[in-house]
């Protein structure tokens, strides 16, 4: 029997990313309800056309087909889903997609918690940033039943640009995205190592920062995170306590199998560095500022 076509979704946390993925669920036509404990936040959705928006998901609990969880780690989704009861006030049969960065074993609880209530989840993290957010094209590499799968098709239509279909193993996804974030934390990290060698070489960062987009050596990160250098400006997207955690997870992964990371290590104590230093609520590119003896450009006011 062919699943029933859902019609509704309330997205939950409405940061860069959930608020690019709302927006994108309205222009599909779906019945979007946003959820952020942000005032203003649900007041750019309402305006964008949404449902509905509140503070608690609770209050439309009854009108949801789905759930898209885009808060920042594991703590916030078991909080959201058991400790404030949502999951327990859903319809049975409505489908959770957890899209955060979470380790296979916190996917795989949360599942557990979830068939207690006839509840349908979806592991699936998603990469991209605000910009593929905002268009409807973040890459989301899920694991889950085909069931799942076919429930949130509209909702992956709508957010996606690529959908990878990892397996049926609730933690597959999990896996991959923190596989992922490996990379792009060593490419920021190796970016703003780069970029402070050239400050140090008194080499214009802005020149560097041309050559290097226009060479063998660019990367998605370096193009992306060393503009804000470039540009003096820290402002968050992503946050340097956000790989601090992300790097964490990366860590535990391998520890769990044995595995040696040492440029993943490396990374992992600038990041860790950049924090302890006071900088864990800027932008993850401030992660250059870990290194003395050089000055950066400051943003223009």
């Amino acid at each position: 029997m062919k699943t029933q076509q859902l019609q509704s979704v309330a997205v939950i946390g409405l940061g860069s990313m959930g608020m690019g993925a709302a927006k994108s669920c309205i222009k599909a036509g779906l019945d979007v309800y946003g959820i952020d404990l942000n005032t203003d936040a649900l007041t750019e959705l309402q305006q964008a056309g949404a449902k509905g928006i509140s503070h608690n998901c609770a209050d439309f609990a009854h009108e949801l087909d789905s759930i898209l969880l885009l808060v920042v780690n594991a703590r916030q989704a078991k909080a959201i889903l058991f400790d404030n009861q949502l999951a327990e006030t859903l319809k049975p049969g409505t489908a959770v997609m957890v899209s955060a960065t979470i380790s296979a074993d916190d996917a795989k609880l949360i599942e557990a918690e979830l068939i207690k209530y006839n509840l349908i989840m979806l592991d699936a993290p998603v990469s991209g940033g605000a910009a593929k957010a905002n268009i409807g094209e973040m890459t989301i590499m899920a694991s889950g039943s085909d069931e799942a799968f076919e429930k949130l098709q509209p909702v992956l239509d709508a957010t996606a640009g690529k959908v990878y279909k990892i397996g049926n193993e609730i933690g597959m996804g999990a896996t991959v995205k923190i596989i992922h974030q490996l990379l792009a934390g060593v490419h920021i990290a190796a970016g703003a190592e780069a970029m402070a060698l050239a400050a140090r070489a008194n080499i214009p960062l802005d020149l560097m920062y041309d050559v290097v987009t226009n060479a063998a050596g660019n990367s998605w990160m370096f193009e992306n995170r060393m503009k804000h250098v470039v540009d003096g400006d820290y402002t968050p997207t992503s946050m340097v306590d956000i790989f601090v955690k992300d790097l964490g997870l990366v860590a535990d992964t391998a520890q769990g199998l044995k595995f040696p990371l040492p440029l993943a290590s490396a990374a992992l104590n600038m990041f860790t560095s950049a924090s302890n230093a006071g900088y864990g609520q800027e932008d993850d590119s401030a992660v250059i500022k870990i290194f003395n003896g050089i000055e950066l450009p400051k943003k223009e006011k």
